[in-house]
């Protein structure tokens, strides 16, 4: 599990461990690794079990992670299922945010999952077996004020996703890109603290989940190698949308997503008109105060 150390990527790895798997924890903080290593070891379901902790960037040096991965396999056996969870977050208006932002964020959510899902394929393909799972964002399927830097990341993960899952299935190996919600996250904490006032208004009117709910969902879906792992009513809505040409794990899942599709599209209308309206009122009521405070 890569970005394992906290938020979902930690709650990945205690739910996998109560199922009895080995875990391989990568992050960059090594306190932060161990801090989680010693938490997670209390769900332990027998003493075979265990936790190993990897300390590197993934989104810096390919030949970094390919090594790491190589030792960790040498350790404790070939991956089964690798989660790619390392990822930042930038929020602001486009002009505010730095140039070296949108570079830095690409890398992390971005190249921070090719490579390690590079480095393990491989293995995968030669013992036609394997679990990949991408978690991108509900911002990966829709781009929203103030994400100008963070959507474009991880809307890149599905391109990856839907493309490697083509070539490697007839391997038996199945990708899965989770889209979780507003998460109840040290990131989204951080993240909370800039977001401009547009971005608060329309994260309010859907609700904030739980690390653990969003955890259990998605290792539910690798494992039975669903494509998409939405959460919630709201994620649900949004995987039909926007299914395009993503695959399908079953017949009845295809039937539903051209069912629900116009309807569903007319919902969405809706709420793209409400969030086009929160943009509107924000730009008067700024414009406004600013006018106030000129004539002042």
């Amino acid at each position: 599990v890569t970005g394992g150390s906290s938020g979902i990527g930690k709650c990945i790895a205690i739910e996998c461990y109560k199922q009895g798997a080995f875990i391989t924890l990568i992050a960059r903080d090594e306190n932060k690794l161990l801090q989680t290593k010693k938490e997670i070891e209390k769900y332990s379901v027998n003493d075979k079990q265990v936790v190993l902790c990897i300390s590197v960037d993934v989104s810096k040096d390919y030949e970094q992670v390919e090594n790491v991965l190589k030792q960790a396999q040498e350790k404790l056996g070939p991956v089964d299922m690798l989660v790619n969870c390392a990822g930042t977050s930038v929020t602001g208006k486009f002009e505010d945010i730095e140039v070296n932002s949108f570079e830095r964020l690409m890398a992390v959510n971005y190249l921070g999952s090719v490579y390690p899902s590079r480095a393990v394929i491989a293995t995968m393909k030669e013992r036609r077996m394997g679990r990949i799972v991408f978690v991108s964002s509900q911002a990966g399927q829709l781009g929203l004020f103030g994400y100008t830097a963070y959507s474009p990341t991880k809307f890149a993960l599905r391109g990856l996703a839907e493309a490697l899952q083509m070539e490697v299935k007839p391997y038996n190996i199945y990708v899965t890109v989770a889209y979780p919600p507003d998460t109840d996250t040290p990131g989204f904490a951080e993240e909370s603290k800039t977001k401009p006032l547009e971005t608060k208004l329309i994260s309010e009117t859907s609700s904030v989940c739980q690390a653990e709910q969003v955890a259990r969902v998605i290792v539910k879906d690798a494992i039975q190698g669903n494509f998409n792992s939405s959460v919630g009513s709201d994620g649900y809505m949004l995987s039909i949308l926007t299914s395009g040409m993503s695959p399908v794990t079953s017949i009845t899942e295809g039937l539903q997503q051209v069912v629900c599709m116009g309807i569903f599209r007319i919902i969405g209308l809706f709420y793209l008109g409400s969030f086009d309206s929160i943009v509107r009122r924000c730009m008067m009521q700024r414009e406004k105060s600013e006018s106030a405070d000129k004539t002042e």
